[in-house]
């Protein structure tokens, strides 16, 4: 960690190249919160906050001397018209005229933070490769620094850094110590960073590849590559979230690309869509994709191929919220994390009641069940789940399945899906259509819910959930030792499933009377 005498020792080697009537205005204690300082002939000297809020050193105006002053002290600008200080982070940008005369500077400050990936620490020492994403100014490169050391100094991995501009190691030949032991290949133009990218793979057998903004077509071409030779990938991208990432068709590589694909009326019906849909056209380049929100709030896409099939198709998709609480004292970290738990209260009645939330921590808690569907409705399965508060998750391989569903007309297609069940030991039950009242009993069914079990969330049952609950109650009381029961009259609809119901627990059923009182009576075989 940086000590706070390094930390000044790098301010006072900036004002050190400042002219007097900026320099004898600030000092290293001045400048805790600052951004930039911003020279500009003809105008007085800026100096911009974290906040936003702008504030003028004096009211005498930057000259060229000023700004030759500052520049005889820096080592020649880079084509995209960049320079620093060596031995620290502080980066230098010149604005200038059309006859190339350099008329402006904005100094921004480097800092050394630690603590910024605390929270994450988890999935940097994974292997995956992760891609950060959030608007400027909200610390991606101070994130990548931290993320370099940690790496190559606690994990003992080989880090090469693709330092466009110098600005995630420093100015000059020697990397700046915040880096540790990550090496550094510096990047004479920033059109060159794609093949900077690749020569690191090639020449210099790294496990870790660090990049800072990767922002063309080329460099995704060449982050993939990097990928696919089994190398770690930790970079930052252009745009704010990974929504917007997805409709961005020179970067939408980094995360799979899309495609525009024409189903057959049978998955179109399946999947309850349009024919004509958008779907992820290969495996995203980046294992795990990460919004930085503000400064200390970061939210966490942990599958990205998961993450885009479902924004893709429109269905629901919660990333994991985690946060630095920089108000506990001694520089610990609260992380905040979505909590997947059911909690179950008990009544004053004693009936149990469930109540799903993601936020409370419980004292007594239902595990989750996780869910494969193979030719099923996911999308009435996700509103039954919503709806009926269940506390399922739907997966996308069979081997993590608790539960797997099929439509028994599309079972012959699944015989391999069917046959890893069964190799895992994982139930298997069947719906006949993908019809809401179909799809929800055999998920009762499934999860082994009983009458009384849930409450929907609005409170409201509807008719078949009732008559299910009639039939269910039935059964119980036929188990323990009723010859025979009388259902409320239902239509033929809704009676089919009672019949269904009742034979899967090896009963007998009938239906008696004639229409509008045409029942069930439930019998002991």
């Amino acid at each position: 960690m940086t000590s706070n005498l390094e930390f000044q020792n790098d301010l006072e080697r900036l004002l050190a190249i400042m002219p007097q009537k900026v320099a004898s205005n600030l000092t290293p204690e001045g400048l805790d919160d600052v951004i930039e300082i911003v020279l500009d002939v003809g105008r007085p000297p800026e100096v911009r906050h974290a906040g936003g809020k702008i504030h003028k050193l004096g009211e005498t105006s930057v000259d060229e001397n000023d700004i030759n002053f500052v520049t005889s002290h820096l080592q020649e600008f880079t084509h995209d018209n960049r320079s620093g200080i060596p031995g620290t982070l502080h980066r230098i940008s010149a604005i200038r005229n059309r006859q190339g005369k350099v008329i402006g500077l904005t100094c921004r400050i480097g800092r050394v933070v630690t603590g910024t990936i605390a929270c994450i620490k988890d999935f940097c020492t994974q292997g995956k490769s992760i891609l950060f994403l959030g608007p400027p100014g909200v610390g991606k490169t101070t994130k990548l620094r931290e993320i370099s050391r940690l790496v190559a100094d606690e994990l003992g991995k080989r880090v090469v850094i693709v330092d466009t501009s110098n600005e995630i190691a420093g100015d000059g030949d020697v990397p700046h110590p915040a880096v540790g032991s990550a090496r550094r290949m510096q990047v004479a133009q920033p059109e060159l960073q794609k093949d900077i990218m690749i020569e690191a793979v090639e020449n210099h057998t790294p496990e870790v590849i660090v990049v800072d903004e990767i922002g063309t077509e080329a460099e995704a071409q060449a982050a993939r590559t990097i990928a696919e030779r089994g190398v770690m990938l930790i970079a930052t991208a252009h745009g704010n979230c990974l929504e917007s990432l997805i409709k961005n068709p020179t970067l939408s590589d980094l995360v799979g690309g899309i495609q525009s694909v024409t189903l057959g009326d049978d998955e179109a019906k399946r999947r309850a869509s349009q024919k004509t849909v958008l779907e992820r056209e290969k495996q995203p380049t980046f294992d795990i994709v990460i919004e930085i929100q503000d400064r200390n709030t970061l939210a966490v896409y942990k599958n990205t191929s998961e993450a885009v099939d479902y924004i893709l198709r429109g269905w629901p998709i919660r990333p994991e919220i985690r946060k630095v609480d920089t108000k506990i004292e001694d520089n610990r970290v609260e992380v905040s994390k979505p909590v997947e738990t059911q909690k179950v209260e008990t009544p004053k009645d004693n009936s149990l009641n469930f109540s799903f939330s993601r936020k409370d921590y419980v004292e007594s808690v239902k595990p989750l069940k996780k869910v494969y569907l193979y030719a099923v409705s996911r999308t009435i399965v996700e509103k039954i789940i919503e709806r009926l508060n269940l506390n399922v998750e739907i997966t996308r391989t069979v081997e993590d399945a608790d539960i797997v569903i099929v439509h028994k007309n599309f079972a012959k297609g699944g015989a391999k899906i069917l046959s890893t069940a069964e190799e895992y030991r994982i139930r298997i039950f069947y719906v006949k259509t993908n019809s809401m009242a179909q799809i929800q009993k055999v998920l009762k069914d499934a999860l082994d819910i009983q009458p009384g079990d849930i409450e929907p969330t609005n409170g409201y049952k509807d008719e078949t959930e009732v008559a299910l609950d009639e039939a269910r109650n039935a059964i119980k009381k036929i188990q323990e030792g009723a010859m025979e029961i009388e259902l409320s009259p239902q239509n033929h609809q809704i009676r089919k499933l009672q019949h269904e119901l009742v034979e899967d627990y090896n009963l007998d059923s009938i239906s008696i009377g004639d229409e509008p009182n045409r029942r069930l009576k439930v019998i002991r075989k």
